[in-house]
C-alpha cells in the first residue's frame, strides 16, 4: 500500500512539550532533535502533510488564535527553510471538557482536511503522535497510526507502529510503510 497523507501531532512531535503548560510565544517554541531533517525526507515522500494539533490554552485564554499564527508562522519558515513542507496545520482551541468534534481523538480536523483535500484516502493515511489521543484520532478516522516515545519510556499499545522519535520514523519507518 502506498500511503500519501501525513497527519502529525505538535507538540511532542515535532517540538518540545512544555510540561504541564503550553508554548504561548515563539522564544517558547524548540523544535526537537533533527525533526527539521525529518520533514526534509518526510516531504519528499508524501503527497499531503498536515499538522493536527489541541490548543486547549486558546480556550483557557492562556494565549490567543494570533499568539498561535505567529509560532505557526515562524515553525513553517524554519520548516520550509530547511526543505521541508506542511500543507495545513489544523487546531482545535476547545477544551477538553468540551468533547469538541474537533478536537482529538474525535476525527473532526481530518475531516476538515478531507474536504480541503479531496483526494485523500484515510486507509493511505499514517497519523503520528505521542499521546493516546492521538493514536485514538487516527483510528477513529481509519488511519494507521505510529507511536513515538520520545522521551518517554513506554510502548502504546493503540499504535500500528511505534519509533523513537520522528527522525527514527523519517529513517526507519519508510522504509517498512511508503
Amino acid at each position: 500500500m502506498k500511503y500519501t497523507a501525513l497527519f502529525l501531532d505538535r507538540d511532542g512531535v515535532i517540538n518540545r512539550k512544555i510540561d504541564g503548560g503550553y508554548v504561548t510565544i515563539v522564544e517558547e517554541f524548540e523544535f526537537l532533535p533533527n525533526v527539521l531533517e525529518a520533514l526534509s525526507v518526510l516531504a519528499k515522500n508524501f503527497t499531503h502533510i498536515f499538522i493536527v494539533t489541541n490548543q486547549q490554552g486558546i480556550g483557557k485564554g492562556i494565549y490567543d488564535m494570533e499568539d498561535l499564527q505567529e509560532i505557526h508562522t515562524c515553525m513553517l519558515n524554519k520548516i520550509t527553510q530547511n526543505d521541508g513542507r506542511i500543507d495545513k496545520i489544523y487546531v482545535a482551541p476547545n477544551l477538553k471538557s468540551d468533547n469538541h468534534i474537533n478536537r482529538k481523538p474525535q476525527p473532526g480536523m481530518a475531516w476538515q482536511a478531507q474536504q480541503d483535500y479531496p483526494d485523500i484516502d484515510f486507509k493511505c493515511a499514517i497519523m503520528v503522535g505521542d499521546s493516546l489521543s492521538d493514536m485514538q484520532f487516527g483510528k477513529n478516522a481509519g488511519m494507521t497510526t505510529v507511536f513515538l516515545t520520545n522521551e518517554n519510556s513506554y510502548n502504546q499499545p493503540e499504535a500500528d507502529y511505534v519509533f523513537k522519535d520522528l527522525y527514527d520514523f523519517s529513517l526507519n519507518g519508510l522504509i517498512n510503510l511508503v
